[in-house]
Formats: C-alpha cells, structure tokens, sequence
C-alpha cells in the first residue's frame, strides 16, 4: 500500500520531558503495571514510573544492565525483558532481579550477531527479531542508510530452536510488530522509508509484501496501537538529497557511505511519529512544532499517553493524545 508523499504532520500534544543520566533511550515500552522501560548508552535499563499529577517527579529506577547497548525492547507476560543488544545479541533478563542476563541468540548460522536492532514476542512463545545491518555496526548506522545495499535481516527464533532468517536484503531493518491476531508480522525497513509484511497464518503464509511505503519520513521502533494497529517513530523526514542518492551508481554510494563515517550526522531538529490502521494506512501524522524533542526513534501508547524515546537526547518525553 502506498501511504504517499503527503502526509502533512499535525502538532504533537506538548511534550513533557523526564531527563536521564544517560543519553540515548533507544526504543521504549510500557510494562503491565503502566511503567516505562528503556535502555541507555552506558549498557543499563531503567524503569520509569511517570507522573501522575503536574508538579510531580517521575520515579527513575535501575533495573539492569547489559554489558553492551541495549536497543529495542518488549516485555514478556511474564514481566521478563526481552533486549536487542547491538553488541551481544538478543537477551532476557528479569527487570525484578537483573543479577542474570541470559543469552538467546548471538550468532545466525555460525556469523556473530551484530547490531540486533528488536523484537516482539508472539503468544506461543516465538520471537521474531530484527538485524538492522551485517555491514555496519551502530555507530556507522548512517554509512547503512546511505549506502543502501540492503543487509538487513528479519529472524525468527522458536521456543526451543535456531535463529531463522525469513526475510534478507532488507534496507535498515528496524522496528518490528505483530498483528492484533498474530496473521503478519511488520518490520519497519528505515532505509527505504517502508513497512513490510511477512504473512505468518493465511493463505498468503510465508510470503511478503509492503504493508506501508513512500512514508513521509524514515521509520524507526515500532509498537501496537490502542486502535488495533501500530505506531511507527519517524526518526528523520523524507530528504530529496537522500533519494537521489539512493538512485546513483553503487560506487557512489560506497564514496557517500564513507565520507559519512568521518562527518558527524545531526540529529532531526523534531520528534515525529505516526500512526497507520491494520491495513496500513495513515491515521495521524505528529510532530514537535515547539521541537523540545528530537530525533524520535521509539514510541509506544498506554491509557491516552504517548511516550517517545531518542537515540540522540538524554531523556524520554511524554503527552497525553487528545
């Protein structure tokens, strides 16, 4: 489906930030009891408990630490914290007892895991999971985006198996959600502005196809909507430079991939994010106009409130959704 090149943002509702020691709350969820949990730049996760009434301070607490750099996140029924780690691979810990950090999967068919950007976890126990690149590490995540080569993978890992790759190529793979009903699964492909399906029940199992594309903007984390579809954070707008970029010559990509590894990389001056139905069609379109927050690369919803995370800000930001 094409979600087209429109979409012009409305205003996100005003922001409300909580500030962290820490830079960079990568992806955020909420837990049963309506906590927030997310993982920073120094390897730990913290667990967030917002205000209730203005004027109140948010409860910041140590859950864990990961020993690398905890990126995307989901939370199991059981409370467990399943973890993408760009630098272990995918983990499991229990935020109420983090003394042990089990590893899942750190190696598909022998190579080492690297850059394990999320996951979600399906009712029977089965984790599907993303790898944003095979080429780049996260500190080069740009040189991917404008390389685009497409080494993105998406993997699924049963309850007593192997990591299983079922869809590669992919450009930037990133934030990954399940249908309400568990028929598909959709990964945000960042690097070409696209939400992909892989159909898992049905007469279309096993086959993919592009749920949502030509966004106004490049997709990050992914989580399920309040609606019964899904929200998206838009780490970045649309740039026609970066589209044309994409349509050269493979050789002037590699030269754009590697001068970019020695420029440093701004982050977008305003959180976006945006919401898309079932079928993948746009709802709503938001976006900081007072730009307190930047570089929106997580999002998720519980009772009326909208979180956002940020790989480049130091601190979470909150609104409550008219």
């Amino acid at each position: 489906m094409n979600a087209g090149r429109g979409s012009r943002p409305d205003p996100l509702p005003p922001l409300r930030l909580v500030g962290l020691d820490a830079a960079g709350p990568e992806d955020v969820v909420f837990d049963a009891a309506g906590r927030v949990l997310t993982g920073l730049g120094d390897g730990r996760l913290v667990r967030i408990a917002l205000p209730e009434r203005p004027g109140d301070r948010a409860d910041i607490r140590e859950v864990g630490r990961t020993g690398g750099r905890p990126l995307g996140l989901d939370v199991l029924p059981d409370g467990r914290l399943l973890v993408c780690d760009a630098e272990r691979g995918l983990l499991r810990l229990d935020p109420e007892d983090a003394s042990r950090v089990e590893v899942l999967a750190d190696s598909i068919g022998g190579r080492p895991l690297r850059f394990c950007s999320n996951v979600v976890a399906a009712s029977d126990g089965t984790l599907y999971f993303t790898v944003s690149s095979l080429r780049y590490g996260l500190g080069d995540w740009p040189s991917d985006i404008v390389e685009h080569r497409g080494t993105g993978l998406l993997v699924r890992l049963a309850a007593a198996g192997e990591p299983e790759v079922l869809l590669e190529g992919l450009q930037f793979a990133n934030g990954v959600a399940l249908a309400p009903d568990e028929s598909f699964v959709v990964v945000a492909e960042t690097g070409a502005r696209r939400l992909t399906r892989w159909w898992l029940t049905g007469p279309e199992a096993g086959r993919r196809d592009t749920f949502a594309d030509d966004l106004p903007g490049h997709p990050d984390n992914m989580s399920r909507s309040a609606g019964g579809g899904f929200w998206v954070a838009l780490a970045a707008p649309r740039t026609p430079p970066l589209d044309w970029l994409h349509r050269t010559a493979p050789s002037v990509r590699r030269a754009a991939a590697a001068a970019t590894r020695r420029l440093p990389t701004p982050p977008a001056r305003a959180a976006r994010a945006m919401e898309v139905d079932a079928q993948g069609r746009i709802l709503r379109h938001l976006k900081d106009t007072g730009r307190r927050y930047r570089m929106a690369t997580g999002v998720a919803e519980r009772d009326g409130r909208l979180i956002l995370g940020s790989l480049a800000q130091d601190a979470v930001a909150w609104c409550e959704l008219r």
